[in-house]
């Protein structure tokens, strides 16, 4: 299967070098480029791919904007948001508008090429450990929920798919959740499965940033 990706950001030569990248690999084809956002979602409605690249700051309509109208569009579209670690909240405004992840600019051609794959397939890119340093620096940007209720959607869970969750919340590996709660760890990859069925959750990090915005898991 040949992974199509859509490339946006407004820089020309990132661009072609991503596109460079992309063109010698077996199992990738780039299919479009966009120079802003209003572009990169006329272009996913036109050419649904599987994958597109998002810079986060664009002319016009931004990439967290342009992310969350391509979702909308093409909800089997998968986003990457492309941005500089010091701009954390655009990255966790990006993971809620629909993201799969997100990838540094600076990112090594190994570490995009797999970032892809892995998101082609359905997975989150920022691995457990990376999401417990990313909430951390999200802290400030993350809602506490003040007085509000929490979400109904939990009601949906069992007892044991709520702990699975709050593990989850705590970036902890499925291997790690297995070993907190006795649990198989295809017991937990099951549960995890059942667990972004019921909440309507794209993947595992949209099921961390759930559990922090419900207080399942509060920062350290």
């Amino acid at each position: 299967m040949t992974i199509r990706i859509l490339i946006a950001d407004d820089e020309a030569l990132l661009r072609m070098a991503f596109g460079t990248v992309l063109e010698a690999q077996p199992d990738m084809a780039p299919v479009g480029e966009a120079a802003d956002g209003a572009q990169a979602v006329r272009l996913v409605r036109e050419l649904r791919p599987d994958v597109v690249l998002m810079d986060v700051r664009m002319p016009g309509t931004d990439g967290i904007e342009a992310t969350r109208q391509a979702i909308g569009i093409s909800p089997r579209s998968r986003v990457l948001i492309l941005t500089t670690f010091d701009l954390d909240e655009y990255a966790f405004a990006g993971l809620k508008a629909g993201a799969s992840g997100f990838l540094l600019k600076n990112t090594g051609p190994e570490e995009l090429l797999t970032a892809i794959r892995s998101v082609a397939a359905g997975d989150a890119v920022v691995s457990p450990r990376i999401t417990r340093r990313l909430l951390e620096n999200l802290r400030p940007h993350i809602p506490d929920g003040g007085g509000a209720g929490r979400d109904e959607r939990l009601s949906r869970l069992s007892t044991r798919e709520r702990e699975v969750l709050v593990q989850v919340g705590r970036g902890l590996s499925n291997t790690e959740i297995a070993a907190t709660l006795y649990l198989a760890e295809a017991t937990v990859k099951s549960h995890l499965g059942r667990i972004l069925h019921k909440l309507e959750l794209r993947d595992r990090i949209q099921a961390v940033i759930f559990a922090y915005e419900n207080r399942l898991v509060h920062p350290a």
